[in-house]
């Protein structure tokens, strides 16, 4: 499989840090919040965090403190296919190739919940065929881009000519306040985004990447430190300060198994593509695999523009990475998601 085209979009709205801080400061909710969440609050988004702007799918950043599941719902459903099929048109125009042209198509989203799922709304947007096969992926989180880059494989390998893989994320759809750290620090730093890649059977773009395989780790004993769950009808991120170690001894495994099942040695990576969990994942990550600055210039670039913006992430960075002309060789794709999993992908182009 090649990776013929990245795309990407987000909500029109961006806004600072500085801007989330003095809305949330004006919030109903915000006067509720005890004091130590309040100084939390103001540290993210005031303090050097990695994060200068969001992209959020609001008019009005009042509009982020309407908390109740059918206004969340809605938001949901209104942005997400919007975003997820624009991506895919960037994509599409990267590498020349029609609407018509794609065979399957695949979707992951961890931030809403729609049946039929997106690939009915996005199919549509797009034109696609009728009999374009179809694949919705839920629950994956952070990491989703790297199995749903694998599902597409397997649909080539299976005889279809071109696919599209989509990730897309409607963080506003799932904030919630109260007083718990990690979900005071994921209102702080997570965005909406999506992300899109068509790939193919054969190279026939500019710059094609080849897809050679990927590796996967699962820590369900850590299941409960990093997830979602329901309250009062809405999702809440559970986040644990230990994540970024944890996710570092995932990656570190996963990165080894990978080189030794396809028989490549690390020092050939040339081009590091990083999910931007924020920016104590980074800095755990350059720690953990021995990384320079340099080598987190594309995740760095996404988490300050973007913010964390889930699954979509590595498909921002791999895009900015292909539009600087990185440096051609091997590339390593990692990523990471509730569950605790990690996933890892090594490209060549």
């Amino acid at each position: 499989m090649f990776i013929e085209g990245v795309g990407s979009a987000a909500p029109a709205n961006r806004f600072t840090q500085a801007e989330c801080w003095e809305a949330l400061a004006g919030a109903p909710q915000f006067a509720g919040l005890a004091g130590r969440s309040k100084a939390i609050l103001r540290k993210v988004l005031l303090g050097e965090c990695g994060i200068e702007t969001r992209h959020l799918a609001f008019e009005k950043l009042e509009e982020a403190f309407a908390l109740e599941p059918d206004v969340l719902h809605r938001r949901f459903a209104k942005t997400a296919p919007m975003v997820a099929a624009e991506a895919a048109r960037g994509a599409l125009a990267k590498c020349g190739k029609a609407a018509d042209e794609i065979d399957g198509l695949a979707i992951s989203t961890c931030t809403g919940y729609l049946c039929p799922g997106l690939t009915s709304y996005v199919s549509e947007l797009l034109g696609l065929r009728s009999n374009v096969f179809c694949l919705d992926l839920v629950g994956q989180g952070c990491g989703a881009a790297i199995p749903n880059l694998a599902a597409s494989d397997a649909l080539i390998r299976q005889g279809a000519r071109n696919t599209l893989s989509i990730c897309v994320e409607v963080c506003s759809a799932a904030f919630y306040l109260d007083d718990d750290p990690g979900v005071l620090i994921s209102a702080c730093l997570f965005g909406d985004a999506a992300g899109a890649i068509v790939c193919a059977r054969e190279a026939s773009g500019a710059r094609p990447l080849e897809w050679l395989g990927w590796e996967t780790a699962l820590d369900p004993k850590n299941r409960d430190l990093l997830r979602f769950e329901q309250r009062r009808g809405m999702l809440r991120n559970v986040l644990d300060k230990s994540v970024p170690v944890l996710v570092v001894e995932h990656a570190r495994r996963v990165l080894a198994d990978g080189l030794k099942k396809l028989g490549l040695d690390r020092g050939e990576i040339r081009n590091w593509i990083l999910h931007t969990g924020g920016r104590d994942v980074l800095a755990a990550m350059q720690t953990g695999l021995g990384l320079s600055t340099n080598d987190l210039v594309h995740s760095s670039g996404v988490l300050r523009e973007y913010g964390n913006v889930s699954s979509p992430s590595v498909m921002l960075s791999l895009e900015r990475a292909l539009a600087a002309d990185a440096l051609r060789g091997l590339w390593w794709m990692g990523a990471f998601g509730a569950g605790i999993t990690c996933h890892g992908a090594f490209l060549r182009g």
